[in-house]
């Protein structure tokens, strides 16, 4: 696979390209503070469809905006979920009097993200509802009974399908329903000759040469099997279509196709295989299709749908468009007719139309988001510590955390998808910024940190950790001016301690991870419960640490690392990476005390 790239680094790549997209149809407006691309003529009559997610996946998902599909999308950073801050811009750009209706991928980073979003939307009154997709038949139904199936380039039809049915009127439960019939229909897999490298980073988990890998995530997640020697691409082609379509195989036999049930095929290129080799493939699947599976597809997709930045590899995805049919209130030819609808978007370029248009002036594409109103600390709710010790501990966390950067990326690319350590890494670097720039320490004022937190994760944290953190720090700051009183009386670790714990039974609503899960659960709940139980930071630090330390055998259960596939309980490997760095900075604040 080749490491080289015209943009050497991912700083500035993301808003850069999204720039790029949007000048290319005139009805997309960009708001870059917070990466979304939305279409500026949505109407307020028709159920808004936003979807989104991590960059490097183009043309998925700003790609899509336009009219007949997406209203809007908003994009993380490479491999990492938006943040809810993001999330909230969407929705807020493109208000619809009929409802919101969030079309996911199943990723933790996502789910937490945009379920929280949904969560703030409704609670102003404004109907929303989210939509997960996932359609990997390599997630089979036991080793993926926590998680469900991981989400794969199948979305981008129920997107298809989902726009054009709000454009012609739907309610929102209607869209709803119906897209959840679409998610059930659908059976996906890919395959790759290689992974994709991310500009910057050196690591990328690349495969021999005489080897293939079956069941591949689209972040460099290690695949379900690998292949050595190379099978030739009928071969390929026969596994792939025997692991989307064989009923018999209790943990893939996801849909079932009856005779004369009519079917869609989408192909996706990841990125980096040619057009030429592409169009192999395909003949080859409809080939394969008729002759083994009696499945002649009414409809055929191919080219870039969802890539995987430059990767040579591809995904299969068959939908039972019959099915769909006999799933929801939508007949089988309205179906097809929606699929046929046309879009001003980059689905026209894997459904074989092209669209031209009239470029509008830069200005008017890229607008800025309505200024943000600053949070208030009631000083009535407040927890005031010494300043001076304050500023300590929140740099010497920060510092431990930018150190550990290094080891966090390499430990999440070998278990992940390498976000994890420059996530926390740029909000430390960001607090450290709060620090110097707003004096937010020189006050003493727990509550004003934990509001920047609150800030710096929902707007520079993406990704599942960003989403946890995200959800913990709210909590967190909630509690502590629910227990302000106590210390007067009790102290301030009193108040920590019970603001602690509610803080994690409240995250506990949005995730199931416990301790032995492997993630970062395995650091928090320790540090929380001790600090409970005695009363003591350093008890809590202790327990922090020996929480993190043990997170090295275990076997992943939820998130990312459970499709990797290796590991077991007793043998050891890298430790949770969020868990560590949950840790190392925890660590951090005790060392400057």
């Amino acid at each position: 696979m080749s490491n080289k790239h015209l943009f050497s680094s991912l700083e500035g790549l993301v808003p850069k390209a999204l720039r790029g997209i949007v000048a290319s149809n005139p009805r997309l407006n960009l708001d870059e503070t917070n990466r979304v691309v939305f279409d500026s003529a949505t109407p307020r009559s028709k159920v808004s469809i936003i979807s989104g997610g991590g960059s490097g996946h183009e043309p998925a998902w700003a790609g899509y905006v336009g009219s007949n599909m997406l209203a809007a999308a908003v994009q993380g950073d490479v491999f990492a979920s938006p943040s809810t801050k993001q999330i909230l811009a969407a929705v807020n750009a493109v208000p619809s009097d009929k409802g919101t209706l969030l079309v996911i991928t199943n990723y933790t980073g996502d789910c937490l993200h945009f379920g929280l979003a949904a969560e703030k939307t409704k609670a102003k009154g404004r109907a929303c509802r989210m939509l997960i997709c996932g359609d990997d038949v390599s997630i089979g139904k036991k080793s993926g009974s926590l998680v469900g199936r991981r989400g794969l380039a199948g979305q981008i039809g129920v997107l298809k399908i989902l726009g054009a049915a709000a454009a012609e009127g739907g309610s929102l439960d209607e869209l709803y329903d119906l897209g959840a019939a679409i998610n059930g229909q659908i059976v996906s897999i890919a395959a790759t000759l290689d992974h994709c490298h991310v500009p910057g980073r050196t690591e990328h988990g690349a495969l021999n040469e005489d080897e293939v890998e079956i069941g591949t995530g689209p972040h460099n997640e290690p695949g379900y099997k690998k292949l050595s020697p190379a099978p030739t691409a009928e071969g390929l082609v026969k596994q792939i279509l025997t692991y989307c379509l064989d009923e018999t195989d209790p943990e893939r036999g996801y849909v079932h196709f009856k005779p004369g049930d009519e079917t869609a095929l989408l192909v996706s290129n990841f990125g980096g295989m040619s057009n030429l080799e592409l169009g192999g493939l395909v003949d080859e699947l409809l080939q394969q299709l008729l002759a083994d599976w009696n499945i002649a597809p009414v409809r055929v997709y191919a080219g870039c749908l969802e890539t995987s930045l430059n990767a040579p590899a591809f995904s299969v995805s068959v939908m039972n468009l019959s099915g769909i049919a006999a799933n929801s209130a939508y007949s089988l030819d309205q179906i097809k007719a929606f699929l046929d609808l046309k879009t001003d978007t980059a689905w026209e370029a894997v459904a074989g139309c092209q669209n031209t248009s009239q470029r509008r002036p830069r200005t008017e594409q890229l607008v800025q988001p309505p200024a943000e109103i600053k949070k208030k600390v009631d000083g009535s709710r407040d927890l005031t510590l010494d300043p001076a010790l304050l500023e300590r501990m929140l740099r010497s966390a920060c510092d431990a955390l930018i150190t550990a950067e290094p080891d966090l990326t390499r430990w999440d690319t070998v278990m992940g998808d390498g976000d994890c350590g420059l996530t926390l890494k740029t909000g430390a670097t960001a607090l450290l910024d709060a620090i110097d720039s707003k004096k937010i320490a020189s006050r003493g004022s727990a509550v004003e940190v934990l509001t920047e937190l609150e800030d710096i994760v929902e707007s520079k944290m993406g990704g599942t950790l960003g989403g946890i953190l995200g959800i913990f720090f709210v909590s967190l700051r909630t509690a502590v001016e629910e227990n302000s009183a106590l210390a007067q009386a009790e102290g301030a670790v009193s108040v920590w301690s019970k603001a602690l714990s509610s803080a994690l039974q409240h995250l506990k609503q949005y995730t199931p991870a416990k301790v032995g899960d492997r993630t970062v659960m395995d650091t928090l709940i320790p540090f929380a419960e001790a600090m409970a139980a005695t009363k003591s930071f350093e008890d809590g630090v202790a327990a922090a640490v020996k929480g993190s330390e043990a997170t090295k055998t275990m076997k992943p259960r939820l998130g990312r690392a459970t499709y990797v596939g290796a590991g077991a309980e007793g043998k050891e490997l890298p430790p949770d990476p969020g868990a560590w760095g949950a840790m190392v900075a925890i660590r951090g604040l005790r060392t400057a005390m």
